[in-house]
This record gives structure tokens, C-alpha cells and sequence, in this order.
């Protein structure tokens, strides 16, 4: 029996910060997936064991299914689907992930290998399988590629289980209806605990089910687009501690309460109006560009109140200038300090001047990806 999973990461159109403050923001789904292909050998293939594969990086890990079976046993605990990863559980997860020896340079990976071994083994036990995974999603950037990861497995390893049912077709893929993803939703959201601790809960949502979510205090309302917006997304390449970012806002706020709450207060009109601005329907080309223009506008100032919070960076700022030179509007997106900026692209745009734009900024040595926002969530295809 045999799988393929995609989940695709996100991205955070305003909000990011205030949002914690109590500002409403705009996340949405981009057209960047995690791929999963997970397969369940018949038993005269004589394979033994549990296999991760992560493609990209070259990585293969291997647990042979009686090992794993004697370690749980032995401490009397086997991880149920949708249950939370004990103390205990998780421990003896992460000593089995230490022994496989992973290189000092991809140690970061331990987390995500955890998650792994927790996700598949509360569902299908110590079944032998197969797992391969692929990204187009660069690690660690902001664009929700662990929610991702998490939302492929958990699907893959639901639906080849009585859980899953399907809904509907679209391009050769499959979709799932509203309960079974909301079960992925939260198992994945158990593997994001492992992978972060006390996560949000908004990565995995977005991308369980795509589209446009706008959220606050916990609500969250999905909006639709009815016209795609394109985004060229530019990875500085620039790591970032979201922890400490978060920490300095805070602190920034406990010396300037009252500016700080402008500046809140501001950025939560910005994103109700960004919503109310998508979903505005456009039937002409001068409706659609006043649509894009309102939204330049308001990503221009989201920006700007960023900048006020002390999260912006220099490479962010290079690419603002860069993207500013063709009359492009944009805006990071996610904690700051680096990671990833987000511009616009006009839908009469050329592709000569957008080719121009990518060629200008990977020549500051950045990495661009094209991406349509608001697109599919989860997909499963079975064979």
C-alpha cells in the first residue's frame, strides 16, 4: 500500500507581532510543498524495519520495528493517535533519534525526526514502512515548513488507516472533508508540539486547510480571494531567533506602552482592512489594479510599523530597496530579523521585469520563489 502526501507552507500577510498583542492578522497557504511518499511493504517483501528518507539532504534513518517495539514495551507506553507526547514518551523517542549518529551540521534535525517517529508510531505502531520526504520550502525561514512536514505525515499515516475518507478530486489530487482534516489537524499540531513546544497553532491550520485565514485571540475566520495574488517570496538567508524577537517587542512595549498600543492598534485596522480588500471582487483591469494598489499600500505600512517594533534587518531593508526601484511593494513576513520579505506582484506585471527583479536580488546573493497565495491545503494521492 502506498501514499503521496502535500502539504504547503504559509505565509503571514499582516499581524505578525502585533498579533500577540492582541492585533488581528492575515495568514494564507503558498503553492511551496512538503511531499511525502509513505509506503506499507506487503510482508513477502521481508522488510523489517521503519525508514525516513529525507531526499533532499541525502539522509536515510533506519529503526528496526522489533527494536522499537521492545523500547516501548519496556516502559509500558505506546503513543495513541491524537494524544499528547509524554515526558517519558518523548525521552525514550529522542534517545532512539540519538542513536543514529546525525551529523554535527544537520543536528537541528533531531526535533523534526522526533516528530516523525511520534507521528508514525501512534498511528500504525511498529508496522515496517517506508518514508520519503521532499521540500520546496526552505528550513527555518519563516514559511511554516515544519507545519508542513507535520500536516504530510500525519495525512500519509491517517490515510492508510479506516480514518480518512475522501471528498472530492482536483488535478489528480485528493481532498479530504472538513472532519478528517480537522483529525490531521490535530495530530500534525502534535508533532509541531515536539518540534516547538508551545506553538500556535496557525501554521499547522493554514496548512491542513489552505486558503486565507484571518485570525485573532485565538478566532479564526477563513477568507477567500477571488482573484489569486502572486507574491515573489526573497529568503535572505539570514537565521533569526524568534524568541529573542518576540522578547525585544515586549520589552520595547514595557518602555513605550502607549506608543506601542498605537502602533497595535494600527497594525489590527491594517489587517481587517487587507481582508476586506481581498475579498473585494474585481471584474476589470483598473478595479483590479486599485485592488493591488490598496494592497501595496497597506503592506507599505504594515512595514513601516515593523520597523517601529525593531524587527526589520538590513538584508530586509536591501530588499525593500531593491523591489522599490520597479515600483514594487513589500514587506517581510513572520518574526524578522532576516528570514523571508514578501512583494507583490501586480497582476499586469511583465514577466520580463519580474525576471529582472529576481535576477537583481539573487545577485545580492538571495533566493527567490514565485508563489500564488490563497491556494489548496492538504492533498493526498493513493497509488
Amino acid at each position: 500500500m502506498e501514499v503521496r502526501t502535500r502539504a504547503p507552507g504559509k505565509i503571514i500577510l499582516s499581524g505578525e507581532h502585533a498579533v500577540v498583542h492582541g492585533s488581528t492578522a492575515i495568514a494564507a497557504a503558498i503553492d511551496l510543498y512538503t511531499h511525502v511518499l509513505f509506503r506499507l511493504p506487503a510482508p513477502s517483501e521481508n522488510h523489517e524495519s521503519i525508514e525516513l528518507e529525507l531526499k533532499d539532504m541525502g539522509l536515510v534513518f533506519s529503526w528496526p520495528s522489533q527494536r522499537l517495539e521492545e523500547a516501548f514495551t519496556a516502559i509500558d507506553i505506546i503513543p495513541s493517535t491524537l494524544e499528547t507526547c509524554s515526558p517519558d514518551c518523548l525521552k525514550l523517542i529522542a534517545s532512539l533519534v540519538e542513536e543514529k549518529n546525525i551529523p554535527e551540521d544537520k543536528i537541528w534535525l533531531s526535533s523534526g525526526i522526533c516528530a516523525f517517529l511520534y507521528l508514525y508510531i501512534s498511528v500504525h505502531r511498529f508496522k515496517p514502512a517506508m518514508v520519503a520526504i521532499t521540500s520546496e520550502l526552505p528550513l527555518g525561514s519563516g514559511l511554516g515548513s515544519s507545519a508542513s512536514f507535520c500536516v504530510s505525515l500525519a495525512a500519509a499515516f491517517l490515510s492508510l488507516t479506516e480514518v480518512i475518507s475522501i471528498a472530492d478530486e482536483k488535478n489528480g489530487w485528493l481532498t479530504l472533508n472538513k472532519s478528517n482534516l480537522e483529525i490531521v489537524n490535530k495530530l500534525a499540531f502534535e508533532g509541531e508540539k515536539i518540534m516547538h513546544g508551545k506553538p500556535s497553532g496557525i501554521d499547522n491550520t493554514i496548512s491542513t486547510f489552505g486558503r486565507l485565514i484571518m485570525f485573532k485571540s485565538g478566532e479564526l475566520i477563513q477568507i477567500e480571494s477571488p482573484i489569486p495574488l502572486r507574491m515573489l517570496i526573497t529568503n535572505t538567508k539570514v537565521g533569526r531567533n524568534t524568541k529573542a524577537l518576540v522578547a525585544g517587542v515586549s520589552e520595547r512595549v514595557f518602555r513605550h506602552p502607549g506608543a506601542m498600543h498605537a502602533v497595535f492598534t494600527a497594525i489590527d485596522f491594517i489587517s481587517k482592512e487587507l481582508a476586506s480588500t481581498i475579498e473585494t471582487p474585481a471584474t476589470s483591469d483598473i478595479s483590479i489594479t486599485t485592488r493591488e494598489n490598496k494592497i501595496e499600500e497597506l503592506m507599505e505600512m504594515n512595514q513601516g510599523l515593523l520597523q517601529c517594533m525593531g524587527v526589520s534587518h538590513d538584508s530586509i531593508v536591501t530588499v525593500l530597496r531593491a523591489t522599490a526601484k520597479y515600483k514594487l511593494a513589500s514587506k517581510l513576513t513572520g518574526a524578522g530579523g532576516g528570514g523571508c520579505v514578501l512583494t507583490l506582484l501586480p497582476t499586469l506585471i511583465s514577466s520580463t521585469v519580474v525576471d529582472k527583479v529576481v535576477e537583481e536580488l539573487e545577485s545580492l546573493g538571495f533566493k527567490c520563489f514565485k508563489a500564488q497565495v490563497g491556494g489548496e491545503g492538504l492533498q493526498i494521492c493513493y497509488g
